[in-house]
């Protein structure tokens, strides 16, 4: 047995990837707003409708595949901490596009609060997703369980879409 096939420990791994997304997620919540309005001239609504598609193409790749990731396209298990993870499972486009508008409406403080609880509760789900798999596996649910997942995923993702689409029609000159 190679040093590459140690089993690695998981929580290093998850508390690595929560660390990379929170600070990810931090910076979005309180640099996001000025960088995307300021440099970048993209409005609000634009953002929800980008952020939309990436998140129902990721929803749809569950549905079909099972899976919202494989580990065949990474060299090395500890690599998975930072992607797909950190970036971008916890903090991808879907979730900067949510705590960008959060933060625009109900103001920074309380976005971070928000985070930081969710990010907690990621942490400790992940850091169970072992037995969670194996109780999932023994009762033959996961593949379910899944692609389920990968429906509300993709429904969110449809869902942003028409509230930016909505954001623009809002905006637009008639």
């Amino acid at each position: 047995m190679g040093k590459e096939d140690k089993p690695v420990p998981l929580f290093p791994l998850v508390l690595k990837s929560s660390i990379v997304g929170g600070a990810l997620l931090y910076a979005v919540i309180i640099f996001g707003e000025a960088v995307l309005n300021r440099i970048f001239h993209v409005e609000l609504y634009s953002l929800r409708v980008a952020g939309g598609i990436v998140l129902s193409t990721v929803g749809f790749q569950a549905l079909r595949t099972g899976m919202f990731f494989g580990q065949e396209n990474h060299s090395r298990f500890v690599d998975l901490a930072i992607v797909p993870l950190a970036c971008p499972m916890i903090a991808g486009p879907a979730s900067m596009t949510a705590v960008i508008t959060l933060s625009i409406e109900t103001g920074v403080p309380s976005t971070l609060i928000a985070v930081s609880i969710a990010l907690a509760l990621n942490l400790a789900i992940m850091a169970f997703s072992g037995p969670i798999t194996s109780v999932l596996s023994r009762y033959n649910v996961l593949g379910a369980f899944i692609r389920l997942t990968g429906l509300i995923v993709m429904t969110i993702g449809v869902q942003m879409v028409f509230s930016g689409i909505t954001g623009w029609l809002e905006t637009a000159p008639i």
